[in-house]
């Protein structure tokens, strides 16, 4: 077993695999409105957050993550691992005095950003190859140590001026990987592969006080995922497995995280195991720009959302964290036509109807050759004058009505706006006959916006009630 750099080779099939586990490192990052003093950007860090074995017992959270899969090695096969998790650094904010010395201040004021208390993130690798003869048995156990760090950056104000520090600081974490394979039983020559990654860092709660969360973060392995690579051979699907061996996949244990197949399409050399359950090859939308951090995101809703923060809120974001800052910076400079197109896209009917991919247009985005619905039909339907009926009498544009959504249950964000009155901007019919009220919420500071943008809240008609005042 060694821990070299990966060979060129190696390095080269796990590139496209990085760019999701790379997602997978960052999810929940930093959530919208991407700033500290935010209610849920208080409790970070959700996914695979791998917690030192004293503070585990105390609580909900695990110090390792388990995972099983199969896989059907060559001769002489070996097999490269990269574990890869956060590192939280705690970052204070100091203040220079006229002495020379710093302060400690809850927040730092500059002209482009306001400056606060934050841990950041720092991505940390563990790497090592072993040849698969060299799993069986008790396998190898890998221990790993990420030493404490402390370091300080100072902070400029437009003129060049020194006004203050950042001092960062990161606890000592410790863990092991463990690996182990066994041969199944049967005709073919298959493997069940054991991957454990284990947080075996020594810290604990200091005695006589509460256990506290926040305190255990700066030890954890956080967000840990790990890919698997195998020089010569491949995996079988975990979700997809060939009949003979469905038995074989539902005996694995998977405790904490869940294996798929990842890199190219068609290759099944390499195994993303991630706290996020994922499907085989996992690929990032090619109409992404760029990582928003927000657990579960939708680029165009972040986007839109993002652009339309005030301006103070903007400032503190950009101070909150410098991926932070990105999203503002790209939400910002963000042209139309690129917005556009994140709209949505359509991909899962392409196996099944057999249509041809169509033709990328000049931002590199395939669309179809021709349209799936007929245009002519749209002819019979005017959204500003069309009217449909709501508790037997007639709605359409300008009408004012009372939110009650809940029925289907198709947005739990919506369950917020139950009661709320907004006013009817169109009535749509969509392309299987069924009836949409565009809506803007009253009191909603951003309806101008939407109405500008064309981007508005949609409920079905037995979702919206007559208010009593219909004024």
């Amino acid at each position: 077993m060694t821990a070299p750099a990966f060979a060129p080779e190696t390095e080269e099939r796990l590139a496209l695999a990085r760019q999701v586990a790379d997602a997978v490192l960052f999810e929940g990052y930093v959530l919208y409105p991407y700033r500290a003093s935010a209610a849920k950007n208080r409790l970070r860090w959700q996914f695979g957050v791998l917690v030192p074995p004293a503070w585990g017992a105390e609580c909900e959270e695990h110090d390792f993550q388990h995972t099983e899969c199969l896989m059907e090695p060559r001769a002489e096969a070996s097999l490269a691992v990269e574990v890869r998790f956060l590192h939280a650094r705690r970052r204070t904010v100091q203040r220079s005095l006229p002495d020379g010395g710093f302060e400690t201040v809850p927040e730092l004021h500059l002209d482009d950003r306001v400056l606060v208390p934050w841990d950041e993130g720092a991505e940390e690798r563990v790497e090592l190859i072993a040849p698969v003869t060299q799993l069986s048995g008790h396998g190898i156990e890998f221990p790993f140590r990420k030493p404490a760090v402390e370091d300080t950056e100072p902070v400029l104000d437009a003129t060049g001026r020194t006004v203050g520090r950042l001092l960062r600081r990161s606890a000592e974490v410790t863990g092991v990987v463990r690996l182990s394979a066994s041969e199944l039983d049967g005709p073919y020559r298959v493997l069940r592969l054991t991957a454990v990654v284990e947080n075996t860092t020594p810290w604990a709660p200091p005695e006589g006080r509460a256990a506290d969360r926040d305190a255990a973060l700066p030890h954890s392995l956080v967000a840990t995922h790990l890919l698997m690579a195998l020089s010569n051979g491949s995996f079988l699907s975990m979700t997809d497995p060939p009949e003979w061996a469905r038995g074989a996949v539902a005996a694995c244990r998977n405790l904490h995280t869940w294996p798929v197949l990842a890199g190219e399409p068609g290759r099944a050399d390499l195994v993303l195991s991630s706290p996020i359950i994922l499907e085989d090859h996992p690929a990032i939308a090619p109409e992404s720009l760029g990582a928003l951090y927000d657990a579960t995101e939708i680029d165009e809703i972040l986007a839109l959302r993002t652009a339309a923060l005030t301006d103070a809120e903007k400032r503190e974001a950009r101070g909150t964290d410098a991926r932070a800052a990105a999203v503002i910076d790209l939400a910002d400079s963000m042209p139309a036509e690129v917005l556009e197109r994140l709209h949505g896209a359509v991909r899962g009917l392409r196996e099944i109807t057999g249509e041809p991919d169509g033709f990328p247009d000049e931002f590199g985005v395939t669309r179809p050759d021709t349209p799936w619905w007929d245009p002519a039909s749209d002819a019979g339907f005017d959204p500003e004058q069309d009217r449909v009926m709501v508790d037997g009498r007639p709605v359409g544009r300008g009408s004012r009505v009372e939110l009650r959504p809940g029925l289907r249950h198709t947005d739990a964000q919506d369950l917020f706006l139950q009661g709320r009155t907004a006013t009817v901007e169109a009535v749509l019919h969509d392309v299987d006959g069924a009836v949409h009220l565009a809506v803007t919420v009253d009191g909603d500071p951003g309806a101008d916006i939407r109405r500008e943008q064309g981007r508005y809240l949609y409920f079905q008609p037995d979702e919206v009630v007559l208010p009593e005042d219909p004024r």
